[in-house]
């Protein structure tokens, strides 16, 4: 009972006008920055984090959440109508969305899409209502080690279940790590990682390194090879769906939320797992007059699962977040740089001393799905003008509020020069398959976790083994694993139905 009076007081202080305006905002901008070729929902966070500072933290936490869900709605439009993703999830969209678009069933696609991203992300914002205050409580009673071993699960989550490449991933993943180290020590003030260059004494902004690499990088390699080939826009059609299309997308709507919540709540690795695995399971229990769409005219499970999974592991990975301090996805690691630039340390604590801030963005959540279902099938019609204009403008215009934005938060020229910098580490880490969101979780997570292993170490009297006596800490260590083997074997199994997939629809094409 408690709960709900203080989910029902922060869903109150959420429907303010003031907090409905930025919740409006922050839907607007976000599903038009994900409706654009290329760009994801960590694009929208990082380049309009800048433009907040100077704002209140609850309406700027409001803003980023929206920004978050506009931009997983919006991702959806470019994929059906121009088969260009802007993120990993938004691909598996793209296989039957843009295949029932080229048979005239965009607008159906797009509704199947738009209506199972608000059922998903209501019925986890629920989960997050019920199960986060209990997270919560569970994570006050660890101690250092057993906190310590929960991030370095994350850290191995995210490490060994994105990309391609373990290897690639724990590259990353130190790449971040050693960049959270650069400048003074906290505790014992001892200078490190700088190379004795005074503009690093403060370290490098958790800010400039996602913008940098997000969006600088993200226009960058669009210029150097994107090329200039012209991509034909599909027709949207009527945007209502029959009865027998309810009838196929609503099982599809509720499995790929029971699938998508789970992986969302637990730090086990972004949010492109649960959604490739959310398509292969539709494909596989698909019944055989609907399989036989799929790769070929387009089934429209193929969009309704995966979409909603990817909103619901997007608004579960909240839990981790709020109650934790444990970003999964490039997303939440950049919205965990907002808190803490905001003075706000998001664990355990948070829903103590911040009460009434966390209980008003939960309820934003609601607030948040809602505005989007009301703008998002209306107003698909104008998402795809906007898809009409040239993409060079488009870049230019994200490279210009990108600049403006970096370059406002401190007026710095070195903040320009990094954020350049850090474009090229973007393209080259593209071009070579290393995932991004290991170096984003390891510069957000850094300094928190060598935070967390020094108090360990003092309470185990300088002996390292505390994190094998401690039964937690050791199951913990045990789990991390666990999971540096057990996504690549669940990604195998979905690769290879996507792989059957992909050899059924080019078989099927064949005259």
């Amino acid at each position: 009972m408690e709960i709900l009076t203080a989910f029902w007081d922060g869903l109150l202080n959420a429907a303010t006008p003031w907090h409905l305006a930025w919740a409006l905002a922050g839907c607007v901008l976000g599903t038009l920055i994900g409706v654009l070729p290329g760009f994801g929902p960590s694009v929208a966070v990082a380049i309009l984090l800048p433009m907040t500072f100077k704002v209140g933290i609850t309406p700027a936490l409001i803003f980023f959440i929206a920004i978050a869900c506009g931009a997983m709605y919006g991702g959806s439009t470019a994929s059906i109508l121009l088969n260009t993703p802007g993120a990993g999830t938004s691909a598996v969209t793209a296989m039957e969305g843009n295949r029932m678009a080229r048979n005239g069933r965009a607008g159906v696609a797009l509704a199947t899409s738009a209506i199972g991203s608000f059922v998903a992300g209501t019925l986890a914002a629920a989960v997050v209502v019920g199960v986060a205050p209990w997270v919560a409580g569970i994570a006050m009673k660890l101690g250092p080690a057993e906190y310590f071993m929960l991030m370095v699960m994350a850290f191995g989550a995210v490490s060994a279940a994105i990309g391609k490449s373990t290897l690639r991933g724990m590259t990353a993943l130190f790449v971040g790590i050693s960049l959270a180290c650069v400048g003074f020590e906290e505790t014992s003030g001892v200078e490190r990682l700088t190379g004795g260059i005074a503009w690093l004494h403060d370290g490098i902004d958790m800010v400039v390194v996602a913008v940098g690499l997000f969006v600088s990088g993200e226009v960058m390699h669009a210029a150097m090879y994107g090329g200039s080939a012209h991509r034909t826009c599909n027709t949207v059609g009527r945007v209502r769906m029959s009865r027998t299309d309810w009838q196929r997308s609503w099982p599809a709507w509720l499995r790929g939320t029971a699938l998508g919540t789970p992986f969302g709540c637990v730090p086990v690795g972004g949010i492109d797992m649960p959604t490739y695995l959310s398509y292969a399971s539709e494909r596989y229990v698909a019944r055989p007059q609907a399989r036989v769409e799929f790769g070929k005219a387009g089934a429209i499970e193929g969009v309704a699962g995966p979409e909603a999974a990817n909103n619901a592991t997007v608004t579960a990975a909240l839990i981790p977040l709020l109650t934790m301090g444990i970003p999964t996805s490039n997303t939440t690691a950049v919205m965990l740089g907002a808190f803490n630039n905001y003075g706000v340390h998001p664990g355990p604590q948070l829903f103590g001393s911040a009460h009434a801030l966390v209980w008003t963005l939960i309820g934003s959540l609601f607030i948040g799905n809602v505005i989007l279902l009301i703008l998002n099938l209306p107003l698909v019609r104008m998402w795809t003008w906007l898809l009409r204009i040239p993409r060079p403008q488009w870049y230019a215009g994200m490279l210009i509020v990108a600049t403006a934005g970096v370059y406002g938060m401190r007026q710095s020229g070195v903040d320009l020069l990094l954020l350049y910098v850090f474009g090229l580490l973007g393209v080259v880490m593209r071009r070579y398959d290393f995932p991004t969101t290991p170096l984003v979780v390891g510069l957000a997570m850094g300094p928190l976790a060598e935070l967390q292993l020094r108090s360990a170490v003092a309470v185990g009297h300088g002996s390292f083994g505390i994190f094998v006596t401690q039964p937690l800490s050791l199951v913990l260590l045990v789990v991390v694993l666990l999971l540096v083997i057990v996504p690549r074997i669940l990604q195998s199994w979905a690769n290879r139905r996507m792989a059957q997939a992909r050899a059924y629809a080019k078989e099927m094409e064949m005259p």
